[in-house]
């Protein structure tokens, strides 16, 4: 008797798991809501710029059309652009270089503080003139200019990797133990994979 309850109590638990199992309702697809730019349809690369371009830093700029004509709102609107993706770098290049500092143990706050400003100019300026346009779209109602810049990433990180040894070159005591920890090796590493910040 008390193994055919067992049994029937044991069968009502699978038959349970299983029906609650085919009644799952299917996932709904996600929605893919398309870029818009002032109520308009736009290439997606307005809205996402950062998952444009493999291998290359990228960011967008956008200029209102001027009585000047189209070129100099071009020329504003890639402006905008590399402005925004010079900014992108120093950002990472600061968050980069301060941990490569905490991790090696190779200066305080303050050292790493002045070489990550220091490397930041020098990459910006790189960035400011190795950069291209690489995409252009204008609204078709207010004429706004939407400028698509990017920069190389292996360029970038050969850059920010040598301004970053000029710096400890120029602290003598600093410079000797970069060297002697094979600090450069790590600082590559820190640099491996540059990622795109959104």
């Amino acid at each position: 008797m008390n193994t055919k309850i067992t049994s029937l109590a044991l069968a009502t638990i699978v038959a349970a798991i299983f029906t609650g199992c085919s009644n799952k309702k299917d996932v709904a697809p996600p929605v893919i809501i398309p870029c818009t730019q002032d109520g308009v349809v736009a290439p997606n690369w307005t809205c996402s710029p950062a998952d444009t371009l493999d291998g290359f830093y990228s960011d967008i700029g956008s200029a209102p059309y001027s009585k000047l004509g189209v070129d100099f709102t071009r020329r504003e609107a890639l402006a905008s652009a590399r402005s925004s993706l010079s900014q992108q770098i120093k950002v990472l290049v600061k968050d980069k270089v301060e941990h490569f500092s905490r991790s090696t143990g190779l200066g305080d706050k303050e050292f790493a503080d002045k070489v990550s400003t220091h490397v930041s100019k020098q990459v910006a300026k790189v960035s400011l003139i190795g950069s291209k346009q690489t995409n252009f779209w204008q609204h078709p109602g207010n004429k706004k200019i939407f400028i698509l810049a990017a920069v190389n990433k292996e360029v970038m990180k050969e850059t920010i990797l040598d301004e970053v040894e000029s710096s400890y070159q120029e602290d003598a005591a600093r410079w000797q133990q970069f060297q002697a920890e094979n600090s450069l090796k790590k600082l590559e590493e820190e640099f491996e994979d540059i990622p795109i910040l959104e």
